[in-house]
């Protein structure tokens, strides 16, 4: 489903996540549009607490979250204390791994703390956020009756019809029956939300369509055919979000070293900061959008350039994700830090220029040129520049056939790091 002109729709809250990019489909998006307008919607976003961080790859749905409580709406995060000891297969080819109930609970104190930097929990306002766990009830069910008020309004066919289940089939990878009922379990989990709390939104990845859908289609058959006055069906709704991957196929928040990881303690401010500078060119205006609340007029005014235009898009970037979740502070520190080690620190006052003829070069003649000789040869210098080894103003280029342009250089000179010791400062004659 495309998304639809924000000018088109009703509610503010809609308005703002479909211009700032966050709408991927909406299982009915009039019914979700007229129901945000209308007043306060509880809406809840399933975290599965199978390691004791989330990551960036988690950061989409929050700062969804953050944006329709800013616009007064109710979120509920729910932790898969219940379904962690299940396992998500979406997305998987082969199974999670089984985690005892003492992990579980620290994972989920820890998602908690991290969760609180970008929405509020105790304010004594309505919309404050609820941290919840299914295994308070999902414990509790007993298995012949959940199949017998649950189980009877799922096929199997239409169950491995869905994307996650089938390519585990074609591809002949396991699937036990214990994932297999994930989707009913995740279901389960909305129409209990939507008893209890009133819940009618769904937030998630793209990848959950299915699991989504199943929960909707659940709490309506439930009305319909159960006859549970709890039930409202023409009520719920889920909306989901689109997956985001870098250039080179990753998804958001992976890296060469790992997870970019929300806690502190396991990713720095300062590492932090160098994973929104460093993203990839053609992301700066996407990211800015999803992961900062920056205006849209000047997000577009950020980046309606390249050069040093991009570069300062990339730094306010930078600048304002950490500052979500680090705090201001830590960012202006991380940002000091990063000049420093990279370019537009002190450390650079002593570095001489080095004057180069040409209106232009690129980069791959500039790094072996005799008055830099950074590197031994050209296929030295395209396997270095390629892996990242290159800075050009603080920035990785990794183009070996980068053309540098006399006027980018200035009089001052573009600053060049090769490595990570030799530094040029390199002005285009």
């Amino acid at each position: 489903m495309a998304a639809p002109p924000s000018d088109s729709l009703r509610s503010a809250a809609l308005r703002e996540l479909t211009a700032r990019g966050y709408f991927e489909q909406a299982s009915d998006l009039e019914v979700l549009d007229q129901s945000l307008a209308d007043g306060m919607v509880t809406v809840y976003v399933g975290y599965d607490p199978t390691a004791d961080s989330l990551h960036v790859g988690s950061l989409l749905t929050i700062m969804a979250l953050r944006v329709l409580q800013r616009h007064g709406h109710r979120p509920l995060c729910l932790l898969g204390g219940g379904t962690a000891l299940v396992g998500d297969p979406s997305g998987r080819t082969e199974t999670r791994r089984m985690l005892d109930a003492a992990t579980i609970a620290a994972n989920g104190a820890a998602f908690q703390r991290q969760i609180a930097n970008f929405i509020h929990f105790d304010r004594g306002e309505p919309n404050d956020a609820l941290m919840l766990d299914n295994s308070a009830w999902l414990l509790e069910l007993g298995y012949l009756q959940f199949l017998r008020d649950i189980g009877r309004h799922f096929t199997v066919n239409r169950m491995i019809a869905a994307k996650t289940y089938r390519e585990r089939l074609e591809g002949e990878l396991p699937l036990s029956f214990l994932e297999f009922n994930y989707q009913l379990l995740q279901a389960y989990d909305f129409m209990h939300l939507h008893r209890e709390f009133g819940c009618t939104l769904q937030l998630g990845g793209a990848d959950q369509w299915g699991n989504m859908v199943a929960g909707v289609e659940l709490i309506r058959r439930m009305a319909a055919h159960g006859g549970d006055s709890d039930c409202d069906r023409d009520a719920v709704q889920c909306l989901t979000l689109p997956l985001l991957t870098t250039r080179d196929g990753r998804k958001m928040g992976k890296t060469e070293r790992g997870a970019v990881w929300l806690d502190p303690e396991k990713v720095s401010a300062f590492d932090y900061y160098q994973y929104w500078i460093n993203c990839d060119d053609d992301m700066v205006a996407q990211l800015l959008r999803l992961f900062t609340e920056i205006p849209l007029p000047e997000i577009a005014e950020l980046t309606a350039n390249d050069g040093a235009a991009l570069r300062e898009a990339k730094r306010r970037l930078a600048y304002d994700a950490t500052a979500l979740l680090h705090g201001a502070e830590a960012a202006e520190k991380a940002e000091k830090a990063s000049q420093q080690a990279f370019g537009g620190g002190d450390d650079w006052s002593a570095v001489a220029s080095v004057d180069v003829p040409g209106p232009s070069i690129k980069l791959i003649d500039l790094v072996v040129h005799d008055k830099l000789a950074a590197f031994r040869s050209k296929r030295d210098a395209r396997q270095r520049i390629e892996s990242g080894a290159v800075r050009l103003d603080g920035e990785p280029c990794t183009d070996p056939n980068r053309v540098i342009e006399a006027e980018e250089c200035g009089p001052a000179g573009i600053r060049l790091q090769a490595g990570k010791r030799r530094r040029f400062r390199v002005v285009l004659s």
